[in-house]
């Protein structure tokens, strides 16, 4: 075999372990460490020196030993990793439709397409072989959609989503099956970068710190964070595409260091440098190389546009085109084998896109001489390598797992990790090599990270739960202890309990935003799961004693509940174990659902059944039998049991007021009174003890200790359960990069062949696409927007404030772009290139921008954000909409009002045209990492949405070629060398051109850390100017070596010199600024080139609303999952609660059951808003992040285009509830009523709708969105008048609070229509009986009450002397009188006033979006 690769710090000893780091490290026999000298805590990053020196690593020192000759050294862990004809299947994308609302109700055979019901399999890898022995590396190379990321999923283990995985894979000598405990010594990388975006970097690569030996770790974590050059970011949050963070290079270096850090034996990196510049790549692959050399790890990775220098770090490579291996050999006789077959590399071309090109017509050169016999496609290449001496020699190879070496291999490798493993059974059992409690202290320890990093949801949770407790204290405040108590009393635990479980609730949500990178953990086996859950409860108890102290402390002395401190502890105990009992349930129901939206469905439907059978609404002797059942699986009820025990036990209450007949004056004898209304009442009696009450409701005092210890019961089942789920989670989604086509385009789609990079036909693997995606045809290129603006920039400077103090990001920067120039803006990772980017585009919202930003010398127009194009490195969209929409949607929006739609909509097919899209123009875009486009298709359809804007002014693109292949990026750079030479402007950051790529730009504008300017000028034909001015410094740039490479690796500070102090003392800085001076002058004395309509907004605000409201309809009509969760939740619910108060009666206590039955309804909310407001905020965020900043459209025609999309779907919500509850609780079927009351129930979809949107609007995330919510339905259910009567509200909240509460209208005109006429029966338990005083008849005895107090009551036996038999009420009329709803006006009154309501929440919606709109920050 050829000779290994090596680069200066590459050992050139045999390798005798295989242990590297972890920022878990999962160290065992390290114990010692280099001290404090041995990191420098300065502000310098990695230089090359340091990749070369890993005896700085405390794990290399570990395994060299510490003693002279090494008797101390560590075991090996070497596996390799052999494969033969491996060949993996999936499914085909004919078979991968989008259902809609409607369509997924039809039959097949109606629905369209063709097969549509027919999943076909399509071969993905075919027949693949390999082996990559401990200290090789192997490069994988193939055009995106070729197989690569599948082949790497599969020879990591990772099998999951595949339909067929058939042929022989070992790793040393173990099978798959058997390295499935290994799990985390075969690691993969993949493209996505999954991290708590609110975590801080040093924490992020610090994920639970498994190490015996804490100092090691450190050294391991420190050593790794400098090597990439990131310890400067140590402090810095990791943030996503929402919130602010480090750069992308940067954060994609904190997903490859954490990789580094879990000590595997196995590597695979998918696409590792995607995002990185070219000095930090080649730096970051010189580091594999020396890791793989140094513990003899088996490296396979796969990149796209690898420099040579890159190339030739490998020791094998691999060529996969479209499945089929082309190529398997030695590195060094790759570029040979192809040239034989007469295909031509350039001299400086890449050899890693030579060999991915040679199948491609457009990209490939065919030698003189072989233009009849050169074999024209992957299976003729195949053929050629199958017949080759390669071949054979490659093949000797593939007994490598039964040879003694690999078994000895194996052996050593299982002992290393037996030895290092925790010695007890469960972990022998487990990937996981730490024992239990080391994992636990680590997972513990990341919790409150992550808590740190997102104070928003504790403040917001803390807050609302000491408003909350204010808020009921005051509103039962100081109830009395006698008969009208009792209803208040039960009413302030229920209230303190249910606050407490919607709190629990956001449980879910915050389930579905952690589950990415706890699966990636899972696959690293850096934990058990079950350490993670265990984790979330000890993290918790600080939270909830907090929590439930700064809750009880107010409410029960506010309330004047038992004051005794054995009362108020049982009061504080029951409502912990409640709270931790029902975080417990909605955190199994988190982990027991595929989708947020089935999880939310539960967790509303647990809401509405925990509540409804607590026992407060419908008590539990009157239960119907056929739900009975759920009283006793509900642990609620346990603690309502538990809760009224302790308060009401050994008290005797006195009945008065309404609840004592007769009263008034005249009526003093209690032996001639009787309680009325009191369950649990003695005849004839006028008070009643505690124990009485607790016993008519089936409680007892003396199951107070069983009840709450029955809780903690529940408690650990639940807990069992979240375990368990957890621990079944699948790694990443099934289906994993499957085009999906919505079903109603199904007709006018062809049938779409993908893999797990999902990249189009086959048609286009073989050049169709992104190949000739700038053959763009004469007639295209007429209509080309053409612009004639020269945009300018000088002494911008922009500061951020950070806790350490003010930072400066961009240092004195100058620059101009000029129409039919394309600019490239290049530095390192971190260096502020996106920054420069979004102050230029006017996208920043915070920090401070000094200087100049001139367009024809003017200042920028109100316009200009619209008017210029920014292509952003995230590719943020609308996951519902397909690719054509996209386009359509930003062609209709930005182009001038002027143009006709006809004439925008044809601009979209000459941009279709010109990024060939055809293939995938009636795809869904999805969402990255799911079903949907790949990296590449993504990437193509930002810059189409951004030139279909037709911009007029320039385009900015930031990293417009990161995360393609060679030919692609190419492709891209050269398509805008089109557009340039149209006449556009453009500014490009770009990371790692090629010498090929470099050439095509004209001028470089390049930086250094802290935004300093480095150069900024012309390139020059090849580079030569560039050259010229490095060389003049002393940096010449080597023959066939890459010149941006070159330049990165000179400011990037490995060639000791201030690169920022050379360029302002240069005579090209001084031409420079005389060149922008004389640019600004002219343009500015001259008429301005473009026209500044004066809009902020293309489009007018109507057509905004239409436009947007059509894309969020359309979004809706595809989310069957949101709708259908939403439908079902109505009907279970309505369904639900209509059996449960099933054909309500006409008695005394039926009126009560007829307003719970009613306040019942409300209840449909939280479950509803819980599932409503991610999906706002996930629109936000790209209005935020892309759309808003474009000027696309206005946050009024956002928000308008939300609401009016929800309505259609309310209607039918609405009126399924009514139909499933309104005739099953039996009430009045009168038209009038009936349409009456389903009006309301359509009323409250929409004020409840408002309400969940208006709280999302302004929450900074879904978690705290959903934290905030019970603040705000409890304070609004608690002051409706049914909890309290509106006779007992405290004045100070009587007369404002009340009357502001649309619940209160709600509930008052539901009343009005489903009982006022009722005629009231009492069942003969509800009668108030007691004597007359002497010879007096009832009649003659009650005639003053009846005529005074007791003028609704209903006396049925005037005429007898004895046993007066009264009921309270004779109609339902006289019970709404006391709740505050006297006349059957009313109702109808009602139903205008929560209208009223409607709107204003909605008004909410508005406002509140308005005040988190921020304005773009301008320079100063």
């Amino acid at each position: 075999m050829s000779s290994r690769p090596t680069t200066p710090g590459a050992t050139g000893e045999e390798p005798s372990e295989n242990i590297i780091t972890s920022a878990l490290s999962r160290l065992s026999a390290v114990t010692s460490r280099l001290h404090g000298g041995d990191y420098p805590k300065d502000e310098d990053d990695s230089t090359d020196d340091d990749a070369s020196n890993w005896d700085r690593m405390p794990e290399v020192k570990a395994l060299k030993g510490s003693n002279a000759n090494g008797s101390d050294a560590q075991k090996a862990r070497k596996l390799g990793l052999t494969w033969t004809d491996l060949t993996i299947k999936g499914v085909g994308a004919d078979a991968c439709f989008n259902e809609n609302v409607f369509s997924q109700y039809l039959p097949e055979k109606l629905k369209g397409g063709t097969d549509a019901a027919k999943a076909k399999l399509r071969t993905i890898i075919d027949n693949s072989h390999g082996c990559v022995k401990p200290g090789e590396m192997l490069l994988v190379l193939g055009r995106p959609g070729a197989g690569c990321t599948t082949l790497l999923k599969n020879l990591s283990n990772r099998r999951a989503g595949y339909a067929e995985v058939d042929g022989q894979v070992n790793y040393g000598s173990l099978t798959p099956k058997e390295a499935a405990k290994y799990r985390g010594q075969i690691i993969i990388n993949t493209e996505e970068e999954l991290f708590f975006p609110t975590l801080t970097v040093g924490t992020a690569d610090n994920p639970p710190g498994f190490a015996n030996a804490e100092e090691s770790r450190l050294g391991s974590r420190d050593f790794l964070l400098k090597l990439l050059g990131i310890s400067h970011t140590f402090n810095t949050k990791v943030g996503n595409e929402f919130i602010r963070g480090v750069s992308g290079g940067e954060r994609k270096r904190v997903s490859l260091i954490e990789a580094m850090a879990t000590r595997g034996s196995i590597y695979c990196w998918d696409n590792p440098t995607r995002g990185l510049d070219a000095s930090t790549a080649l730096q970051f692959t010189k580091a594999l190389r020396d890791m793989t050399d140094i513990f003899g790890l088996s490296t396979i990775v796969t990149v796209y546009q690898a420099g040579n220098a890159i190339y030739d770090l490998f020791d094998k490579v691999l060529v996969l085109d479209v499945g089929k291996q082309i190529y398997y050999g030695p590195q060094k006789e790759a570029r040979p084998f192809m040239e034989d077959l007469g295909f031509v590399c350039a001299d400086g071309a890449n050899v890693a896109d030579f060999l991915t090109g040679v199948t491609v017509p457009t990209e490939r050169s065919v030698r003189q001489g072989f233009e009849d016999r050169f074999p024209r496609n992957a299976e003729a290449i195949l053929a050629a390598y199958q017949a080759s001496s390669i071949r054979a020699q490659m093949q000797t190879e593939y007994t490598y797992p039964t040879t003694d070496e690999a078994k000895s291999n194996t052996q050593d490798f299982e002992l290393a990790i037996r030895a290092e493993k925790h010695p007890s059974w469960l972990m022998n059992k487990l990937p996981v090599t730490l024992g239990f409690g080391k994992q636990l202290t680590a997972a513990i320890r990341r919790q409150y990270q992550i808590l740190r990093g997102d104070m928003a949801v504790v403040v917001v949770k803390q807050g609302s739960n000491i408003i909350q407790a204010l808020s009921a204290g005051s509103l039962f405040y100081n109830t009395s202890t006698d008969s009208t108590g009792i209803f208040l009393r039960s009413g302030s635990m229920f209230v303190a309990m249910v606050f407490n479980v919607l709190i629990a609730q956001s449980e879910v949500t915050d389930s579905f935003s952690g589950r990415p990178v706890l699966a990636k953990h899972k696959s690293f086996a850096l934990y058990h799961p079950a350490a993670f859950c265990f984790s979330q409860i000890v993290t918790d108890i600080p939270i909830f004693i907090f929590q439930i102290t700064t809750f009880t402390l107010p409410l029960y002395f506010m309330v004047g509940l038992t004051a005794s401190a054995s009362n108020y502890f049982i009061f504080w105990l029951i409502l912990f174990s409640v709270t931790g009992c029902m975080t417990a349930v909605f955190r199994a129901a988190g982990a027991g659902f595929p989708t947020f939206d089935a999880a939310s469905k539960v967790a509303g439907l647990i809401i509405n059944t925990t509540f409804l059978y607590i026992g407060y609404f419908i008590p539990k002797p009157q239960m119907h039998p056929w739900f009975v059942w759920l009283y006793w699986v509900n642990p609620l009820s346990y603690a309502y049991d538990a809760l009224l025990s302790n308060e009401f036990h050994g008290k005797v209450l006195p009945c008065v007021g309404p609840n004592l007949i007769p009263n008034g004056p005249g009526y003093g004898s209690l032996e001639n009174q009787a309680c009325a209304g009191i369950r649990g009442a003695p005849p004839g009696a006028a008070s009643i003890t505690g124990d009485q009450y607790l016993d008519a409701l089936n409680y007892s005092h003396a199951n107070l200790w069983r009840n709450i210890g029955i809780l903690w019961v529940w408690w650990a089942f639940f807990v069992f359960l979240t375990v368990f789920f957890t621990s079944r989670w699948a790694e990443s989604a099934a289906q994993s990069g499957l085009l999906l086509v919505p079903r109603e385009k199904s007709r006018n789609t062809r049938g779409i062949p993908i893999d797990e990079e999902s990249q189009g036909t086959e048609e286009k693997i073989t050049g169709s696409s992104s190949s000739s995606a700038t053959r763009v045809p004469a007639t295209k290129e007429a209509n080309l927007i053409r612009n004639t603006s020269v945009f300018t920039w000088r002494n911008l400077t922009y500061t951020v404030q950070t806790p350490q103090g003010p930072r400066v990001l961009l240092n004195n920067v100058h620059g101009w772009v000029k129409p039919g120039m394309l600019g490239a803006l290049m530095g390192s990772s971190g260096a502020g290139k996106t920054t420069l980017l979004d102050v230029l585009a006017q996208r920043k919202t915070d920090g401070t921008i000094h200087g100049n930003i001139l367009v024809d010398g003017n200042p920028l127009s109100v316009s200009f954000q619209r008017s210029a194009g920014y292509c952003e490195q995230l590719d943020v969209h609308e996951a519902l909409a397909t690719v054509r929409e996209a386009l359509e949607f930003s062609a209709l929006l930005r182009q001038p009002r002027e143009t006709s739609r006809e004439d925008k909509l044809k601009y979209v097919d000459v941009i279709v045209d010109l990024l060939e899209m055809h293939d995938i123009e009636n795809c869904l875009i999805g969402t990255p990492g799911g079903a949907g486009l790949s990296v590449e298709q993504r990437k193509r359809l930002t810059i189409g949405v951004e030139l279909v804007a037709k911009p007029s002014i320039l385009i900015f693109l930031d990293e417009p070629t990161s995360g393609l292949d060679g030919q692609a990026a190419f492709n891209i750079i050269r398509f805008l060398k089109k557009l340039a030479a149209a006449g556009q402007a453009i500014l490009v950051t770009i990371h790692q051109p090629s010498a090929q790529l470099f050439s095509q730009f004209d001028t470089l504008l390049l930086l250094a850390k802290g935004g300093n300017t480095v150069y900024f000028g012309d390139i020059g034909e090849n580079g030569d100017q560039v050259k010229e001015y490095f060389a003049r410094y002393n940096a010449p740039c080597p023959v066939e070596t890459n010149p941006a490479e070159h330049m990165i690796d000179v400011v990037s500070g490995h060639h000791r010199r201030d690169w920022t102090k050379v360029w302002l003392e240069s005579p090209e800085h001084e031409e420079m600024l005389a060149e922008l001076d004389n640019i600004v002058a002219e343009a500015s004395s001259a008429p301005p080139k473009t026209a500044d309509d004066g809009f902020e907004f293309a489009m007018s605000l109507w057509d905004q609303v239409k436009i947007v409201t059509q894309r969020n309809n359309v979004s809706m009509w595809r989310n069957t999952e949101y709708v259908n969760n939403k439908v079902t939740l109505h009907i279970i619910i309505g369904l639900f609660a209509g059996f449960s108060f099933w054909q309500v009666g006409n008695g005394l206590g039926d009126l009560q059951f007829r307003l719970f039955a009613v306040f019942q309804f409300l209840f449909v909310a939280p479950g509803v808003i819980a599932q409503l407001q991610p999906l706002f905020i996930q629109k936000r965020d790209i209005y935020d992040a892309r759309e808003k900043k474009s000027k696309m459209y206005s946050w009024q025609a956002f928000v308008t285009g939300l609401i009016v999309s929800e309505f259609p779907y309310l209607m039918v919500c609405g009126v399924l509830f009514f139909l499933c509850f309104y005739y099953t609780v039996g009430f009045p079927g009168d038209t009038d009523k009936a349409g009456a009351a389903l009006l309301l129930m359509l009323l409250y979809e929409m004020l409840y709708t408002g309400i969940g949107q208006f709280i999302a609007a302004y929450a900074p995330n879904a978690v705290a969105a959903t934290l905030a919510n019970p603040l705000i339905i409890i304070t609004l259910v608690g002051f409706c008048g049914v909890l309290v009567p509106y006779s007992a509200i405290q004045e100070f909240w009587r007369y404002w609070l009340y009357y502001m509460n649309a619940f209160n209208y709600l509930l008052g005109g539901l009343m009005v229509f489903t009982t006022y006429d009722v005629q009231v029966s009492c069942k003969e338990s509800e009668f108030s009986m007691f004597d007359p005083l002497a010879n007096q008849t009832c009649g003659e005895y009650l005639s003053d009450y009846l005529q005074g107090m007791g003028s609704g009551t209903n006396l049925t036996n005037p005429d007898a002397l004895t046993g007066c038999r009264v009921c309270q009420y004779k109609t339902g009329a006289d019970y709404l009188a006391t709740v505050n709803v006297p006349d059957y006006y009313m109702g109808w009154r009602n139903i205008g006033i929560v209208a009223i309501f409607v709107c204003s929440g909605y008004g909410l919606v508005y406002l509140l979006m308005k005040l988190r709109t921020k304005q773009s920050k301008k320079a100063e």
